[in-house]
Parts: C-alpha cells; structure tokens; sequence
C-alpha cells in the first residue's frame, strides 16, 4: 500500500511494542530449553514470526495467546540428547526448509544453531536479505567440514558445528558473535569465541549474555575480546514452578525512537513501556537528544516525554546505534546548524542502503543533506518546517517508512509514502499508534 500523510501534531500516549532484539534471544533459548517456557510481550511482526517459524521447523512447538508464547524445547534437548555432535545427525538427516523473510536476525542466528544440531537445513531469504554478507560463516563451515551451497537468495548446510576455538571479526555485525555464543552452549565440550578487528554494536551482544543468563547460560566474557563458553550446560525453561519465572520482554528502543524523535521536533508525545535501567544501545536516543538540546522528563509510571525549546547540532556516532540514525536524520535536518553522523558504513547493507535512502527521500522533503562513503553531513534548517507536497519512497524498509512518516508531521504540506506496507517488518501496528495521537493518514491501495 502506499499512504498519504498530512501535516498534523501528534498528541497523546504511545505504547511501544517489545523489543526485537529481545524476543528473537528470548524465543530461541526457550525453544534450547528442556520442557515448557513462557515468553510474554510478543508481538508477531514479520521478523520475530520468521525466528518462530524456525525454530518450530527444528522442532520446538508453539501456542500463541494474546501477547504470550508457550514454547516446548526441540524434542532432542528433551530426550536428554546432549552430545549433539554424536548423536543428532544420524536421527535427523531430512533437508529442513527455514524461510528468514528479511529477518537477518532470524538468518544469522540460526545458521549456527542448525550446525550444532547437525541438521541439513536450506535457509531461504527474501528482498535484499541475500546481499547481506555471511562470509564469517563460510571459514567456520571449513574449519567443520560442513558442507554448504550458496545462491542468490538461499544457503543449503549440512554438517556438524564441533565445540572449539573460533575467530570472528568484531567490525562486520554482532549477529554472527550471538550465533555462536546460542550454539556453542549448546556442546559438549568448551569453547573459546576470539573476537578480531574493533567490535560494533557492543549492546546487542550484552542482551545476547543476558537472554542466555536468563535461561541459564554463562558466558565469561573477557572485555568482549574473548567469550569462554563451558561445555556440558543446559537451557532452563522459563514458566512459573521452582522459583523460575515466566520471561517479559521489555519496550523497545528502536521502536521508541521515532516517537522519542517526534517530540523533539515540536510534538507532545507521552511514551509508555520502557525500561529506565534498559541495556539496550537504541536507548542512546535519549542521550543524543539531551546533547541536541531536549529534557528528559519521567512521570510517576516512567513514561517518558523529551521537551525541547530548539534542537541543535551535534555528531552522532553510529557505531552502536545504527537502526535510529534514520529518524535521529530528520531531526537533525530541522536543527539549528550541521549535525554529522559518522561510523555509518553498515547502514548501506541493511534493508536497503539507508545512507543513501536517508539522503535521496529527506532531501525531496527539503532536507539539505551531503552524502559520504560512511557518514552524512546535515545542514540544518533551524527549526523551520520542511517542504513536503511530494512522494517519497520507503524503499522497502521499515525504519525509512517510519522516519518519513515522523518527518511528515514538521512539513508543511502533505506527502505520499510508496510502499508503507513495510513496516510489518518491525512494527506492525505503527500507523494504528500514529493514527491515535493525531496523525492524519489515508491509505492508497495498489
């Protein structure tokens, strides 16, 4: 679909849905886990219904009620199976179908995870999902013997991940770094995880440790150059008997963003569900808005307001926090001078090239944005609206729809957003929550 938006200030209180990053980790060490737990505050978007599906396909069962997921464990971790390298591959040797959507998540979580199963497995991959690099695991197939074949948009593996010691570089994405931590717990023996080059997104590793502490794992983790993982542990199931509690995922950040963002350009936006204390890196949106001139303001529940006078410049460094760099964008095109977000190269191999994306549909808006080969320089327009009247295009990408959609409500005429359907990615009821505090949207069908 595509939708048009017009110009109007957002009011009112905005329920942020739970956290992403933490439902796929809570999902897939439930379904690790010997017998029944109990994952609440899911929502099925797209991406975790990808990671569900998965894991159901290796052989956990699910029953969905409201926000809830019981998981029973894959039936081998059941059956008291756990030298997964010996026994495993001969019980299961069919081709496994595993379809990632666009969820790299789902995809480079996964992948390991088969392995130390020893399941043949084909991973199919949808929209720009395949040009996503996963060369770190190809030198980890190698080093196995497992055998692997790659095309356009699937990867078929069959083999057996063995416990050991493995380097992986720290400056391509953290996902690979979580893969491995989820499937080496898995083994018999130790293991040793050695992280090369400068390590990116050091947050969504720190929620990996925690999902896993959560249900059961230790990790030790040397300064996040090197994770010693025992062999021989077990994942324990979270539902309420013998002192383990049901799991609750928290309000996502990266959702929470854009509304965050609103309320820095001019809007009165009330944001409900997230944690003060919250490890996660997105929640970096409110420090970067504090240097840009807004006040963090709490209620008696912990809501969360950002009041401001007038925005200003600063530079956003990227490197921990790159999926709010989209709607941190138009805040900083409607700030008082140049704002320059640097350490950005990895935004051009997410859903689309965001760097670009950023640049091309901003600037129909009114933006004056100058593009770089990993950063973006911002001129601000100090605080004035932005043009509008025209169309611009998600390209696909929900954290491009969503920021378009915030940036609409500082332009001064209407746009039109192609491809709004995207935001089932992430966020599936944004346009409902938008709509409830103001938003003026009409939907365009194809």
């Amino acid at each position: 679909m595509d939708i048009k938006i017009k110009p109007s200030k957002l009011s009112g209180n905005v329920v942020i849905p739970p956290s992403k990053s933490f439902a796929h980790r809570a999902l897939i060490c439930a379904a690790l886990s010997e017998g029944k737990s109990i994952v609440r505050n899911i929502e099925l978007s797209d991406d975790i219904r990808a990671t569900l599906e998965a894991l159901e396909e290796l052989g956990a069962t699910s029953k969905i009620e409201n926000m809830s997921i019981e998981i029973e464990g894959i039936q081998i971790m059941n059956n008291d199976v756990h030298d997964i390298n010996n026994n495993i591959h001969n019980m299961n040797n069919n081709m496994h179908i595993i379809n990632c959507n666009e969820s790299g998540s789902t995809l480079r979580f996964m992948i390991p995870i088969a392995a130390a199963l020893g399941y043949k497995c084909r991973f199919e991959m949808s929209g720009n999902l395949g040009k996503r690099p996963l060369d770190v695991y190809y030198d980890i197939f190698d080093k196995n013997g497992i055998k692997y074949k790659r095309g356009e948009n699937y990867l078929e593996i069959d083999g057996n991940l063995n416990a050991g010691e493995y380097d992986i570089p720290g400056n391509i994405s953290s996902q690979f770094i979580t893969g491995m931590l989820f499937a080496l717990s898995m083994l018999e023996e130790d293991s040793l995880l050695k992280i090369t080059d400068k390590i990116e997104s050091k947050s969504y590793i720190d929620i990996t440790l925690q999902c896993l502490k959560d249900f059961g794992i230790e990790i030790e983790n040397n300064n996040y150059r090197k994770f010693r993982i025992k062999g021989n542990q077990k994942y324990k199931c979270r539902k309420e008997k013998q002192g383990y509690n049901k799991y609750t995922v928290e309000g996502d950040f990266s959702q929470g963003a854009f509304f965050l963002c609103a309320d820095a350009i001019g809007n009165d936006v009330n944001i409900k569900g997230l944690r003060r204390d919250s490890i996660q890196g997105d929640k970096a949106t409110l420090e970067i808005l504090e240097r840009m001139g807004c006040e963090r303001i709490y209620n008696e529940c912990s809501d969360i307001k950002m009041k401001v006078n007038s925005l200003n410049s600063t530079v956003i460094d990227a490197t921990d926090c790159p999926d709010i760099i989209p709607v941190l964008s138009v805040c900083a095109a409607f700030a008082n001078g140049t704002t320059e977000i640097i350490n950005a190269k990895r935004l051009r191999i997410k859903e689309c090239d965001r760097l670009s994306a950023i640049n091309e549909e901003l600037s129909k808006l009114g933006a004056n944005i100058e593009e770089k080969e990993d950063s973006l320089i911002i001129y601000g327009n100090g605080n004035k609206k932005l043009k509008g009247g025209c169309d611009v295009w998600s390209h696909k990408d929900h954290r491009i729809c969503m920021m378009l959609s915030i940036a609409s409500t500082v332009c001064e005429e209407e746009i039109i957003i192609k491809d709004a359907e995207c935001i089932s990615k992430s966020y599936p009821r944004f346009f409902e929550d938008f709509e409830k505090i103001g938003g003026c949207i009409e939907v365009i069908e194809k």
